[in-house]
């Protein structure tokens, strides 16, 4: 047979064509098979596809929420762990035959009236001391430390672990401690005349410091510092020595407070360096405030400022106009020195009850230790030496030089303030 084979009988019919997709072009004089999509269909993936999307972000948040909460935790852990590490290090200062324990919080709140704004004594720059009573009725005073700092943390530690290990008259003494949650408070005796710059630099209420009161001020923090430097199991550079830190008890007996900058040195080593200069702008000597060196000159550095100023009843930071024109209270002290002079130094309101030959004693000290070059100031043990012999030669000063700082940063506090300062460029006058 010839022309087109016919469709033999018996054989299925040939399957339906399969829809493709639209091509992108068109064959002239074709019609291209359009498939009808139904409306139901497209109107729930309109709605479900919302639907999944939203549930996903929220899944997706909750994921991250929790992800953040766990490390918050972990780290908090950590935290927690990593202080009682170094406490339970430091052998003695965790020890349970130590003087001074571990507090609950409950008791803590409950001496200080849930931290009530009335029971205040001070404020810092890593958080406020609260006057608390015990059940019993002693009287303590508790230091709460700032939230989430790590510097808070590192003071924390610093001041358990090297309170825990002193014990001296003229160091104020630690009674306990507390960790809870973010929580870090101290617990310390009450010292109910507070802090020599409350007294010194008020003038309505510092002729309660009179000159035989402000000598024994004056020789106990150098006892202090002595012990600190010398007779102590290790040597201790306490860093940010100041009238706020040193706190008066009821006899008016001076007590070093704040050991939270303080560092400890090994037994053959002088001195160290470090890049993050903490203290109180002032206070500090020109190698520590320019290089970042300390050693116990710089707190011997640190004594003759404040020794300056329990004669004086000026502050180091104290107007020009107070002191006469002078550059700084070193400056008008030296000059007053050379001139033999000293009377004019004086706090006015001691002219009454004072020793001149005790006060040219104690301007001649500070000024040997504010001299510029550490080996040129004396250490605590000859300073001790010198205030208790009072027909003890001495050496003669040299005249201080001056420096300014062209960029520094201070933090200002009245009460246990820990200050820091960065000084970059410095030029003498």
């Amino acid at each position: 047979a010839t022309g087109t084979p016919s469709r033999h009988r018996g054989h299925p019919p040939l399957p339906p064509p399969v829809p493709t997709a639209r091509p992108a072009f068109s064959v002239p004089g074709v019609r291209p098979t359009r498939y009808p999509v139904s409306k139901k269909k497209t109107g729930a993936l309109k709605i479900v596809l919302p639907v999944i999307a939203s549930l996903l972000i929220l899944v997706c948040m909750y994921l991250i929420w929790m992800r953040k909460l766990r490390g918050r935790r972990q780290n908090k852990g950590h935290m927690d762990f990593g202080m009682q590490g170094q406490l339970s290090n430091s052998d003695e200062a965790y020890n349970q035959n130590s003087e001074f324990l571990r507090i609950s919080f409950p008791d803590i709140v409950a001496a200080t009236n849930d931290f009530s704004d009335s029971n205040v004594l001070g404020k810092g720059g890593f958080g406020r001391v609260y006057k608390g009573i015990l059940e019993g009725g002693g009287e303590v005073a508790v230091k709460r430390l700032t939230k989430c700092s790590d510097q808070g943390i590192e003071h924390f530690v610093n001041e358990v672990v090297l309170i825990g290990k002193l014990q001296h008259r003229n160091l104020v003494r630690l009674l306990g401690y507390c960790i809870h949650g973010d929580e870090k408070l101290l617990m310390y005796e009450y010292l109910p005349n507070k802090s020599l710059d409350y007294l010194l630099f008020d003038d309505a209420i510092k002729s309660m410091l009179d000159w035989p009161t402000r000598f024994r001020i004056i020789k106990g923090i150098a006892r202090g510092l002595l012990y600190l430097h010398e007779d102590s199991r290790m040597t201790i550079i306490h860093r940010d020595l100041k009238a706020s830190n040193i706190l008066l008890d009821a006899d008016m007996r001076p007590k070093i407070s704040d050991f939270g900058m303080a560092r400890i040195f090994g037994d053959n080593q002088q001195q160290a360096n470090t890049r993050h200069v903490v203290g109180t702008y002032g206070y500090m000597s020109p190698e520590y405030a320019m290089k970042g060196v300390f050693s116990v000159k710089s707190d011997a550095y640190s004594y003759g400022v404040l020794l300056l100023e329990v004669v004086s009843g000026l502050k180091i930071s104290s107007p020009h106009h107070l002191i006469m024109d002078f550059r700084n209270l070193i400056d008008y002290a030296w000059n007053l020195l050379k001139d033999g002079n000293t009377r004019d130094f004086l706090d006015t309101v001691l002219l009454k009850s004072c020793s001149l030959h005790e006060v040219s004693l104690c301007i001649h000290v500070g000024l040997l230790c504010v001299q510029d070059s550490p080996s040129a100031r004396p250490l605590m043990s000859l300073v001790v030496s010198m205030l208790d012999n009072e027909v003890m030669p001495l050496p003669t000063p040299k005249q201080p030089l001056y420096f300014v700082g062209k960029k520094h940063e201070a933090e200002e506090g009245r009460d246990n303030s820990v200050n820091t300062a960065s000084l970059t460029t410095l030029a003498g006058r």
